[in-house]
């Protein structure tokens, strides 16, 4: 199933969730106490989330993408003040579609890619009803 937006989401300004930052990197060997090594608070949204108010999440339906990391259920963070380039992976509306998509940017011409070989690119044509949401700066998903 080629890869869609399920859900958009708008972030949640206020919230604020502090958690634990450990200075010491985690080993995937032996395990190590960090405890005393705790460097400071972390909140993801400064992390995730580098313009707020351009800044939008969407879950995603379909396996087109999985070769980028991105399974189905997953959630992007997706920035609309970012400027779409070659190879960056967008939400893009195509025929009042939206899906996830690598733009890719050749000779003049615009395609979408996926990331699984059972999609073929798409090329965008100027009769194409065509337009960039935003760029996808982090995808978030269980293991």
């Amino acid at each position: 199933m080629e890869a869609k937006v399920d859900k958009i989401y708008a972030p949640e300004a206020g919230t604020r969730q502090p958690l634990p930052l450990f200075l010491e990197r985690v080993s995937a060997g032996f395990p190590s106490p960090a405890a005393d090594y705790e460097e400071g608070r972390l909140d993801l949204n400064r992390h995730l989330i580098k313009n707020p108010a351009a800044t939008f999440f969407v879950r995603v339906a379909g396996d087109s993408m999985i070769g980028a990391g991105i399974h189905p259920g997953d959630l992007l963070v997706v920035d609309r003040s970012l400027e779409p380039k070659d190879k960056h992976v967008i939400i893009a509306a195509l025929n009042g579609e939206l899906m996830v998509k690598r733009i890719r940017m050749k000779r003049k011409k615009i395609f979408l890619e996926a990331e699984n070989e059972t999609y073929a690119p798409r090329e965008i044509s100027e009769d194409t009803d065509f337009e960039v949401w935003g760029v996808v700066t982090n995808v978030i998903h269980s293991l």
